[in-house]
């Protein structure tokens, strides 16, 4: 397992990160424990969370229990300096947690509070921003999102007043690095003037959707994080589990995603079915497992700092660590460039 830096923190990662969304839901806490065991045995060292998961569907009688599990494997194995630990604060709208508050200077120290006494921790390693207050264009929302109603010196003062919170936490050593999620190239180079005037954290991360499927962050962001070393982690690069194939035809296997989330967030149409198929073929051309294809491609852009994947079975979770021994020659590569001028827009 390769170990890569996260921005300019000096914090070092594996290039896979194992995601935690299912625990609490999908999976109870012996079922999450093992797969923490399981993936560090094969050298993962880093765990994402978030205080509103689990999600799919998001309950408010589950809010935070995700970290609760992770803080009870941290608890019993005493193995807190072995794992590198993210989680997130909310932001606005999320009416499950604080009622929809906004992030701001006044939120985040009890959001770090409620964080830290779940994972059962003296320090979060990074904490992000789960998306901006102002809205962002992730999740589908790109087909309509219009920020022409953006208050920008509002914005510019709410970052630099949050920006002056967390060094208020790092210094207390309640956290060691900031990150963002959802954000876009604008949002993320106003973040890191914000912390220059300020002189608190330098966001070294940016946590946004990226997978062979979803590749807004090609362009403006990409450009963005390579000159910023800001570096990303990419989440859903398996696209909800439609790049395993398990879906085509129909199929919804029973511990699915689909089966709670039939439209899988706005992934599932005709147009993604057709892509798929178009990758999986790919795959069985070059002898490759379709999910450790996807996972392994995504290891080779150079932007990325490290690739956010979950898993339900023990099953699923070995054939994702698997990927970090993949290489994709230059074929496969360059087999993967045009099923993406084919399928470039799948939902």
């Amino acid at each position: 397992m390769k170990m890569k830096p996260l921005g300019k923190t000096g914090i070092e990662v594996s290039e896979l990160c194992l995601g935690s969304m299912t625990w609490g839901a999908r999976n109870d806490a012996e079922e999450a424990h093992e797969q923490i065991d399981r993936a560090i045995e094969a050298g993962v060292n880093f765990i994402d969370t978030a205080e509103m998961y689990p999600v799919n569907p998001v309950r408010a009688e589950t809010i935070g229990r995700t970290e609760r599990i992770l803080g009870l494997w941290l608890e019993a194995r005493e193995r807190r300096e072995d794992v590198v630990i993210a989680t997130k604060h909310s932001g606005e709208g999320q009416k499950m947690v604080r009622e929809g508050a906004p992030i701001t200077a006044e939120t985040i120290p009890d959001a770090v509070d409620g964080s830290l006494r779940r994972l059962k921790t003296d320090y979060i390693d990074l904490y992000q921003f789960h998306w901006p207050n102002r809205g962002s264009y992730m999740f589908r929302k790109n087909w309509t999102y219009d920020p022409s109603g953006q208050d920008r010196a509002a914005i510019i003062q709410n970052m630099e007043d949050c920006i002056g919170a967390l060094e208020d936490e790092v210094r207390r050593g309640r956290i060691r690095a900031f990150g963002l999620s959802n954000e876009s190239a604008w949002g993320t180079l106003q973040w890191i003037a914000a912390s220059e005037r300020v002189g608190g954290p330098r966001p070294a991360t940016v946590q946004n959707e990226y997978s062979l499927m979803c590749r807004l962050f090609d362009t403006d962001m990409a450009e963005t994080c390579l000159n910023e070393e800001v570096g990303l982690l990419a989440f859903s690069p398996i696209a909800q589990g439609l790049l395993s194939g398990k879906y085509q035809n129909g199929a919804v296997p029973g511990r699915s995603r689909m089966k709670k989330n039939p439209d899988l967030g706005g992934r599932v149409t005709d147009r993604a079915f057709a892509a798929v198929d178009t990758y999986l073929a790919i795959a069985r051309k070059h002898g490759l497992d379709p999910v450790q294809m996807a996972l392994a491609w995504c290891l080779t852009r150079p932007f990325m700092a490290s690739v956010i994947f979950g898993a339900t079975t023990l099953d699923q979770l070995d054939v994702a660590l698997g990927a970090a021994d993949v290489t994709l020659s230059q074929e496969v590569l360059d087999d993967i460039t045009i099923a993406h001028r084919a399928h470039p827009m799948p939902y």
